[in-house]
């Protein structure tokens, strides 16, 4: 059989994963099944069975079977859509019991056809002078209140993150991320040209000596950086860190896309605070919030207001009127400010669930966090951890999916804890704590 056949077969098997038909956990047939069923050789079988490895979209060792695998990526690690798993340890949105009764009566009045109107007309990336003084005040933490003529809209997170990256570097230009990030943060640089240079980590976040040795070979235009919470690792940088960093990226002439998504978790102000002229932060309504009501912010740096404001117009990251409307109610009445304090309550309460389960293994954490790295027991891999995961309706994202250089990742997992009601979360941990406990003989076989 030529390249180009034994080419068509992996890639009709990779679209019935794209597809939903074969599901992340699902268990190819033997390959002398899958020759037999094809009526080509078991030599060629294995060759469709190796691409599919390549491509990252199976696992499988001898012995245990091959399983379609938790990551189905296309070129570049990330993250699919929420799969629908009864347990989700994969997407870290949380949602309390009682929020939408929250967010509903904050909205009560928003449905007026007098005022839906005004909410139903295009919006600007600035928004208007009251969004802008009422997003300041919400936004502001401990030494840190952003000017309101800094500030820039977008219809969501990645939206900022898109916006900030293409106004800061050009397509064919180098940005800085740490060596494990926000997964996709990957994929919009990809889009938009641009390439992401790892920076080497330590137990205080991104070291300041590997942001001035990837200057030095590779010639960075700007770094992103999660300093408050960081995902997946869950790092908050101390202070003398944060001080020594922007002392680099100053010296440098580097910009800071400081992603703050998390920081409402923790009373840290951002980096913006030590250097407000170099750094941009962005936030949004998600997580705060709920995903279906996000609202993206990004505070500039004067110099940069007006490339960042081209780049979202542009980019068509404008926010919807509706969304300026809804997010100006919720901060406003101080819904929003009282859902993220409910939040962080309910972050430590599940951290310390997790403690619970897997006190007898390595894990990495912040008791304010809504996520955890776990270092695996040499006998399991993390993509076949996730495979035998999916297997028993648990949803888990693999280490390769945050690792900025593939083939670079440890062998970890993160767990996002916020989704699952507390039931499911405990019976989610307890299972998994099981599978790490079991030995090679109680895997699962095939043949």
């Amino acid at each position: 059989m030529s390249r180009f056949e034994y080419l068509k077969l992996a890639d009709a098997v990779a679209a019935e994963i794209a597809s939903g038909a074969l599901k992340a956990g699902d268990r190819l047939p033997p390959q002398r099944h899958f020759a037999y069923d094809r009526n080509i050789a078991v030599s060629t079988a294995s060759r469709v069975y190796t691409e599919l490895l390549r491509r990252g979209l199976v696992v499988g060792e001898v012995g245990r079977g091959t399983f379609v695998s938790g990551e189905a990526r296309r070129g570049i690690a990330a993250p699919t859509e929420p799969r629908g798993a009864r347990i989700d340890l994969e997407f870290n949105y949380p949602l309390l019991p009682h929020q939408a009764t929250m967010i509903a009566k904050s909205l009560e009045g928003l449905e007026r056809p007098e005022v839906l109107e005004g909410a139903l007309r295009p919006a600007t990336s600035f928004g208007t002078r009251a969004a802008r003084t009422i997003s300041s005040e919400f936004l502001a933490r401990k030494t840190w209140t952003p000017n309101p003529d800094q500030i820039v809209f977008t219809a969501n997170g990645r939206q900022c993150i898109a916006a900030a990256l293409a106004a800061v570097v050009p397509a064919g230009g180098r940005c800085g991320v740490e060596a494990l990030t926000y997964p996709f943060v990957k994929g919009i640089a990809a889009r938009l040209g641009i390439s992401l240079v790892p920076l080497a980590m330590d137990e205080h976040g991104v070291r300041p000596d590997a942001v001035q040795k990837a200057h030095r070979e590779a010639h960075l235009s700007a770094i992103y950086v999660q300093p408050t919470i960081q995902n997946p690792l869950s790092i908050t940088m101390p202070p003398e860190r944060r001080a020594e960093l922007l002392r680099v990226v100053e010296k440098l002439g580097l910009v800071v896309i400081e992603d703050g998504v998390y920081g409402f978790l923790d009373d840290e102000a951002p980096l913006a605070a030590l250097a407000p002229d170099s750094c941009i932060v962005l936030d949004s309504l998600s997580k705060k919030v709920a995903p279906g009501l996000a609202l993206g912010f990004i505070v500039s740096p004067p110099r940069l207001r007006e490339s960042i404001m081209a780049a979202v117009r542009s980019g068509g990251w404008t926010a919807s009127g509706y969304a300026f409307a809804a997010g100006q109610r919720l901060m406003a009445d101080g819904t929003a400010a009282e859902l993220s304090r409910l939040k962080r309550i309910d972050a430590g309460r599940r951290q310390l669930l997790a403690a619970k389960h897997l006190a007898d293994f390595e894990i990495q954490t912040n008791p304010k966090s809504y996520h955890l790295w776990l270092t695996l027991p040499p006998h399991w891999r993390s993509q076949t951890l996730v495979a035998a995961a999916a297997r028993r309706d648990i949803a888990l994202t693999p280490s390769t999916t945050f690792a900025a250089t593939p083939g670079h990742a440890p062998n970890a997992v993160r767990l996002a804890l916020a989704a699952p009601p507390m039931e499911q979360l405990d019976l989610g941990l307890r299972t998994l704590a099981g599978m790490l406990s079991a030995t090679e003989e109680d895997f699962d076989s095939t043949e």
